[in-house]
């Protein structure tokens, strides 16, 4: 073995130990919250020792931010590749009800780490918090454009608050994994369900689909879920 293979090696033994240390955290944060969170037990769910942990992190701060700065990475990624997908002529609707969809799929089933990030936004210190809006600023304004351009092609209901309509919907499809039970419903069920929802809160009056129209199928919503880079 040469120098180069054996620091090779090294370097994937390395990630692989900080991604289990990541993967941990994750875990703990979705069960217990961000003040709930304690590097013993990190370290325990990663089987390694504090020393360890604290060899690749700083601080449980520094740990938990990446957390929570992958998981909104993942989420972004998935909502801008799943639009992607659809067809040019893809209605400002069809792209809304898609990018909810492709969010909701990250937070309930895809992503420990998006929903993570999800469930703990309301409890991060002040300064973790400021910098994480900073790094939402793409996040923030592709969700704005897409309900903007909504408006602009008269698909949405002109009495509604553009920007009160897209937080009470994100927040709905944030708080999912707070009360979803795949034991009582599928993904491909819930996922059609919000996209019906979404299509209806935002249209209104101007929705013109029979009440008995099924919304449109989220086939396209398969898994592609992959770790995240580190």
């Amino acid at each position: 073995m040469t120098k180069a293979d054996g620091a090779e090696r090294r370097e994937r033994k390395s990630d692989k130990t900080r991604r289990r240390i990541l993967d941990a955290a994750a875990d703990l944060l979705n069960r217990k919250g961000f003040d709930g969170t304690r590097v013993s037990e990190i370290a325990t769910l990663a089987e390694l020792r504090v020393p360890a942990v604290y060899y690749y992190f700083d601080s449980r701060e520094a740990i938990l931010e990446e957390v929570v700065n992958i998981g909104d990475r993942l989420a972004h990624e998935n909502v801008v590749r799943r639009l992607k997908e659809l067809p040019p002529d893809a209605s400002a609707l069809d792209r809304i009800c898609a990018a909810f969809a492709a969010h909701l799929e990250m937070v309930l089933t895809e992503s420990a780490y998006t929903a993570a990030a999800m469930r703990t936004m309301g409890q991060l210190p002040a300064d973790m918090r400021a910098r994480q809006l900073d790094r939402q600023r793409a996040s923030g304004r592709m969700w704005r454009d897409l309900i903007q351009t909504g408006v602009e092609a008269g698909e949405i209901d002109p009495e509604l608050d553009p920007r009160a309509a897209r937080m009470f919907l994100l927040g709905a499809v944030n708080w999912a994994t707070e009360w979803w039970n795949p034991a009582r419903g599928s993904l491909e069920e819930i996922l059609a369900t919000a996209q019906r929802l979404v299509r209806n809160a935002l249209a209104g009056p101007l929705a013109t689909a029979s009440p008995g129209t099924a919304a449109a199928p989220p086939a396209a919503l398969t898994p592609v879920f992959a770790p995240p880079p580190l």
